[in-house]
Order: C-alpha cells, then sequence, then structure tokens
C-alpha cells in the first residue's frame, strides 16, 4: 500500500519455475526489445551495493532527488 500511495512502481520478473531456455529469451527481450525507452532520463545517479548506506542517508536528508539505480555486480 505506501508503494501505491507514493505512485511508486515496484517491477519484477518471477522466472523461478520457467524453464531455462524460456527464462534465457525472457531476459534477453527484457534488456532489449521491453526496456523502457525513458529509462536513462528517469535514473539521476547509480550505486553499487557497498553504496547504498551512504545513498539512503542522503536521500532521507533531501540532499539528493530523483531515482538512483542499483547496480549489482
Amino acid at each position: 500500500m505506501p508503494f501505491i500511495l507514493r505512485g511508486v512502481s515496484l517491477l519484477g520478473v518471477n522466472s523461478v519455475e520457467c524453464a531455462y531456455d524460456l527464462r534465457q529469451r525472457i531476459w534477453q527481450r527484457l534488456e532489449t526489445e521491453l526496456k523502457p525507452r525513458h529509462l536513462d532520463t528517469v535514473v539521476r545517479g547509480e550505486v553499487d551495493l557497498a553504496g547504498i548506506a551512504e545513498t539512503c542517508e542522503a536521500l532521507l536528508a533531501r540532499q539528493v532527488s530523483g531515482r538512483t539505480l542499483v547496480r549489482f555486480s
């Protein structure tokens, strides 16, 4: 409910029960033809897992606006 009230979209895919070849094709499409076209204009910054705590503190202190992309490497 809090996500809906703030207009946040939680997007994801549950592909655990799909066959491996189907899963590969789906993820391939998600990174090419199904990737949102406006994603680059929405994301204001990027952070890796080590920088999440710092970024959260900056967000709470209202020092950052926009969306931050968390990179898993």
